[in-house]
């Protein structure tokens, strides 16, 4: 995997740091105790540098002092909190993704006083610290030979002095797991096509049964016996052959339905024949996000030892022209039996998704399915890239979702489901087609999903906006986002684990 630091935990107590120190404050510059007692005199040396820089406590702000006179460090980082009393969740990782934006790459190691003026940060909180620092410090440069200085991610450890050692650990035991899963998620988006094709991706995602994953990867022969026309007409253009991969972690009771996420592994998008303009072809490396999401998730599950059956499922294809490839006017059957007459061959995704919801649905019978693409540029006009699209079937299943979205900072926003759009998909020729056209076409690809997922409930999570090319936050700076990973597992940790 490419560079992220490496993360650990002190004394809060014993904290005597050398090279560079970061301490948490609001606008009147009010520190914890361990910060006040580790600046001594220096506090007011500190307290007219932001005057002179204006430094206003506003969250994420950063006031950033080199050499300071009166203490032995390199440099003195205070990170703006704003309001102490109304920090969430998810401002904590935020608050570690400001710290790890402001280290330099190759520089001296750093510590973290995980403090406010009210006193030390709980375990929880002071893990999600950590978990943001790893985040933001994350960066995909494999493939380069020279690394500008403004490129570099941090690379010098950084420590993070908390109150309780043993009981921030053991939170960051799980917490780090969830990290590591939005990592290797980057990882995946951020691989070039021409080294992230279908067989490929199924080979690093069998690599979850070093956890403990139950992985099966269905192969061309195995598609076409399950009767998968749908995803193999998408592929049959490639050179590349496709492969569903389903990956099955039993961390519940015996006998629980599990739960289920699936994802559209779209390794290259040309948009067959009915081929994409040149501009930005390139971005279409990154069509297999939701993919990428629900192997990061099922890592995170495995290596947490969630408590929870889990079946993740990723049909990975390449979209390409040949002499090959489906036409517009083709019609193939899907697993499900229903037939689809092709419109446009640059509406794939749902062809792939079709008929591994199929499948999941019939074999494994969840509890819920959760699918994740980028799907449709659609969703982008309608919610730009601060929002991904939720259309769902069970208003239980939306509110949960919802609000892990709002708890992770990963937001969804619902959109309408409804009768009135099928009557755009509907074919003259056959059961359906794949493409509706221009008008409502994020909802006629949802309502397209939903003829193959029968009475189990069943959210469509549309991530064209997010799970790629979305604008740097303070916990991510990669083209590729990891996008869903933290908000699916919350999803889980904080409704299905141990439940029936």
């Amino acid at each position: 995997m490419s560079g992220t630091v490496k993360v650990g935990f002190v004394p809060l107590s014993a904290v005597a740091p050398r090279g560079v120190l970061v301490i948490f404050a609001d606008k009147s510059l009010a520190f914890g105790p361990a910060g006040r007692k580790t600046l001594g005199a220096a506090a007011a040396t500190v307290k007219r540098a932001a005057a002179a820089a204006k430094f206003d406590g506003k969250r994420g702000s950063c006031l950033d002092l080199l050499a300071p006179q009166g203490l032995q460090v390199d440099r003195l980082l205070v990170i703006g909190t704003g309001d102490q009393g109304r920090l969430g969740d998810d401002d904590f990782l935020k608050l570690g993704g400001a710290a790890a934006g402001r280290l330099k790459s190759g520089g001296s190691a750093a510590i973290v006083l995980a403090e406010l003026a009210g006193g030390p940060l709980t375990p929880q909180q002071a893990s999600s610290v950590a978990a943001g620092v790893r985040l933001r410090a994350y960066t995909f440069d494999r493939y380069k030979t020279k690394k500008k200085d403004d490129e570099a991610a941090p690379t010098a450890p950084v420590s993070i002095a908390v109150k309780d050692v043993a009981a921030t650990k053991k939170e960051f035991a799980a917490a780090g797991a969830v990290v590591d899963g939005v990592l290797m998620a980057r990882e995946l988006v951020n691989e070039p096509p021409n080294v992230l094709f279908p067989v490929e991706f199924a080979r690093r995602a069998a690599q979850l049964r070093r956890l403990g994953v139950q992985v099966d990867v269905l192969d061309v022969k195995a598609m076409t016996k399950l009767g998968m026309g749908a995803l193999l007409g998408v592929s049959q253009g490639s050179a590349h052959d496709g492969r569903v991969v389903v990956m099955r972690w039993n961390g519940g009771r015996r006998g629980d339905k599990p739960v289920a996420f699936i994802g559209k592994g779209v390794c290259f998008d040309t948009g067959g024949i009915s081929i994409k303009g040149a501009a930005g072809m390139e971005d279409m490396k990154g069509d297999m996000a939701g993919a990428a999401c629900v192997v990061g998730l099922m890592h995170a599950l495995a290596a947490r030892k969630a408590k929870v059956n889990a079946v993740g499922a990723i049909g990975l294809v390449e979209n390409m022209p040949s002499g090959t490839a489906q036409r517009p006017g083709d019609i193939v059957t899907s697993m499900s039996g229903q037939t689809i007459e092709i419109i446009n061959t640059d509406a794939e995704g749902r062809l792939v998704l079709a008929d591994v919801l199929w499948y999941v649905g019939q074999k494994f019978k969840p509890q819920f399915m959760v699918d994740l693409a980028t799907l449709t540029g659609a969703i982008m006009v309608a919610l730009g890239t601060e929002y991904a699209g939720m259309f769902c079937n069970n208003d239980e299943l939306a509110t949960r979702l919802a609000k892990a979205g709002q708890t992770s900072g990963e937001r969804l926003w619902r959109m309408p489901l409804g009768a009135e759009y099928d009557k755009l998909i509907d074919s003259k020729f056959a059961d359906m087609k794949n493409s509706g056209g221009r008008h409502a076409g994020s909802i006629t690809a949802a309502q397209f999903l939903q003829r193959f997922v029968g009475e189990t409930p069943w959210a469509h999570l549309d991530i064209a906006g997010t799970g790629m090319a979305a604008p740097s936050t303070d916990i991510n700076t990669s083209w590729g986002s990891g996008f869903g990973v933290r908000l699916l597992d919350r999803l889980v940790s904080d409704h299905y684990e141990g439940r029936r």
